[in-house]
């Protein structure tokens, strides 16, 4: 029932780091989450339901960031602890799907294991700082300081899905802001600032395994412009959507189907 879905504990030296598996597959997929409010405690089966499509032919992990961040964290931090967790666990040879943050942290994984890596998709994502990310995310960590979660659950919400996404939900808004308060704001804080620690770019060159790249030309969070640099950097396979943003993991029906096309090369 719900995918095998499991939540576990890694404990590693004096890491502690949470982490979601489902599916009944063999073959290894990493799921690194971008950017995130909350915890994944509590979210396996959403999770799991999320993503099931990957559940018959994978082992699943999400891994959530260490529990202790320091305020000077970077995405190749972040990497190496998703490589430390998959070390732990004897993963080797994964297929990797990162999204937004979280493709930042895959390309860093692909860069410095590339033993740990089978294929990689990296979505809704960047490799190298830009105005519209700069902007986007000192935006929400100026609010957060500020104690004003209303405006930061609209703003996020605002910046990462399509206008008639938004005006169907806004009536919502505020029961969002009490739901999704942070509960450590240090910390969430401190990963929005790793978000624009991310200069892989002039290292993409050392990822060899193949690389799907998925976005949305409306992203007003890292720019659709982002995803499009990465895979002429790579010649690797792109698609974008042209009327979604960074969101577009959510709001497209068919964007784990693209995603699962590639891994199984279809």
């Amino acid at each position: 029932m719900f995918y095998n879905a499991k939540e576990k504990l890694l404990e590693i030296q004096d890491i502690q780091m949470n982490y979601i598996t489902f599916g009944k597959g063999e073959k290894p997929l990493i799921l690194i989450q971008g950017l995130s409010i909350r915890s994944i405690k509590g979210a396996a089966f959403s999770v799991a339901y999320m993503y099931r499509m990957f559940a018959r032919d994978y082992k699943v992990y999400l891994f959530d960031r260490r529990e202790n961040i320091s305020d000077s964290i970077t995405v190749r931090n972040l990497a190496t602890d998703i490589a430390m967790a998959m070390d732990t666990l004897k993963i080797t040879n994964a297929d990797i799907f990162g999204v937004s943050q979280g493709g930042m942290i895959a390309q860093y994984l692909a860069i410095d294991r590339p033993d740990l890596v089978n294929q990689l998709v990296l979505a809704v994502t960047l490799s190298k700082n830009n105005e519209t990310v700069e902007r986007t995310v000192n935006d929400w960590i100026h609010i957060t300081e500020q104690n004003n979660m209303k405006r930061l659950i609209t703003d996020m919400a605002e910046k990462m899905y399509s206008d008639i996404y938004v005006k169907r939900y806004k009536p919502f808004m505020s029961l969002l802001a009490v739901l999704q308060k942070p509960k450590n704001v240090p910390r969430f804080i401190a990963l929005a600032k790793a978000c624009l620690s991310c200069k892989a770019y002039d290292e993409l060159d050392k990822i060899q395994c193949p690389v799907f790249v998925i976005g949305g030309m409306q992203d007003k969070v890292v720019s659709g412009e982002a995803s499009l640099e990465i895979a002429k950097k790579l010649g690797c396979e792109i698609f974008m959507y042209d009327d979604l943003g960074h969101a577009a993991y959510e709001e497209a029906k068919d964007f784990n189907q693209r995603v699962y096309n590639f891994l199984q090369h279809k």
